[in-house]
């Protein structure tokens, strides 16, 4: 009798490493303090509660599978076109639908060296080659991308702001790196925090989109708008790579439900707000704050903060990440984006926030005084 041969995924595959979420429970029935996932502190408005749960009664109903009502809410509160409008089941899906449309064995795509994970790992299973191209400041670096451009590059990847640094380029620096790549490479600009950044010298990439046929935009609804849950993310897209990505994407790839409240999510602009506001004032006072500690903390735009810790002496992002867990409290191990000396830290509630600098205070043996 001939042996079976074991089925094998195509070669490259069992090269990707897996994309490890951030922790969210512990062991134990007790509450958690979790800021390892970059969600808003405040949850979904209420109307887009009350939109979700309406929705209920027509679960047995496929969605629009175009998912029309959400683009045109996106369109009018942003001033776009609905049809260079494509939503997905979060930007994850959208970043791997670009991939899996224009890369293929022989191409690579470039991304900055601390850039989110899932660019590496959309970028492999397109059978392309990734690049990673070296930051200044844990920035992205446009002349260290540009360096790295070569006949085989087809797109590049840039996380504005980047998760998990915080850092962004202004966007004369976007508007440079978009001028100096070729015509055939494709610019995608990830701008999945761009409602928390208040940088006068920042755009998520609208103009760029709206002015060159090879640029595009993703954002997500699982920040600020509180809907992580739903997956819903948007792309706004050049109509032929619009027409590229509906031509792959799943026919109801957002649900029902996912629409109906990511629709009334966008209509509540002061929860939008109420949060940023919150954020802006949390994620100055926790980085001046961890700063008197004695931790590095890298200057953030979006609604967390990259805090360097020493290597040794006992007070390592590892003894600190075990110390915060036996207190009930979940920050972001971020080992695999090279920072295996420092931990993410989501900007909470004000008790979350002072329940953190506290503990840290204790962990590094620094006398307790007033929280911010």
């Amino acid at each position: 009798m001939t042996a079976k041969r074991a089925l094998s995924p195509r070669q490259g595959i069992l090269d990707i490493a897996p994309y490890v979420p951030g922790k969210s429970v512990l062991d134990g029935g007790e509450p958690v303090i979790k800021l390892s996932s970059n969600e808003t502190p405040f949850g979904p408005c209420a109307g887009a509660v009350e939109a979700y749960v309406a929705a209920a009664a027509d679960l047995s109903r496929y969605p629009d599978g175009s998912a029309r009502a959400l683009r045109e809410a996106i369109a009018k509160l942003h001033g776009l076109d609905p049809d260079r409008i494509v939503c997905g089941a979060g930007s994850d899906e959208l970043l791997n639908l670009l991939a899996a449309a224009y890369l293929g064995p022989g191409d690579e795509a470039i991304y900055s060296e601390h850039g989110f994970l899932v660019y590496r790992i959309a970028i492999r299973a397109a059978g392309a080659t990734p690049v990673a191209a070296p930051e200044t400041a844990l920035t992205a670096d446009v002349d260290a991308i540009l360096a790295r451009v070569s006949p085989a590059t087809r797109v590049v990847f840039l996380a504005n702001p980047n998760n998990p640094t915080g850092t962004y380029l202004g966007f004369d620096e976007v508007k440079r790196l978009r001028a100096s790549l070729p015509d055939g490479v494709l610019l995608v600009l990830d701008a999945a925090y761009a409602e928390y950044v208040r940088a006068n010298d920042y755009e998520a990439g609208i103009e760029l989109v709206a002015s060159t046929p090879n640029t595009v935009m993703t954002r997500t609804f699982s920040k600020i708008y509180g809907l992580a849950s739903l997956r819903i993310g948007w792309a706004y897209c050049p109509s032929a790579i619009a027409d590229a990505l509906n031509r792959i994407r799943g026919p109801f790839n957002v649900s029902g439900p996912a629409i109906a409240a990511g629709v009334a999510a966008l209509q509540d602009r002061a929860a939008v707000a109420h949060s940023a506001e919150h954020n802006e004032l949390w994620r100055g006072r926790m980085a001046e704050a961890l700063t008197e500690l004695g931790l590095a903390v890298t200057p953030s735009a979006a609604n967390f903060l990259l805090v360097h810790f020493p290597k040794g002496g006992g007070r390592s992002a590892t003894e600190a990440d075990r110390f915060l867990q036996s207190r009930r409290i979940i920050l972001r191990r971020v080992a695999e984006y090279g920072f295996p000396d420092a931990l993410r830290m989501t900007i909470g509630t004000e008790a979350d926030n002072r329940a953190v600098l506290d503990t840290l205070r204790a962990f590094m043996g620094v006398e307790v005084s007033a929280s911010p």
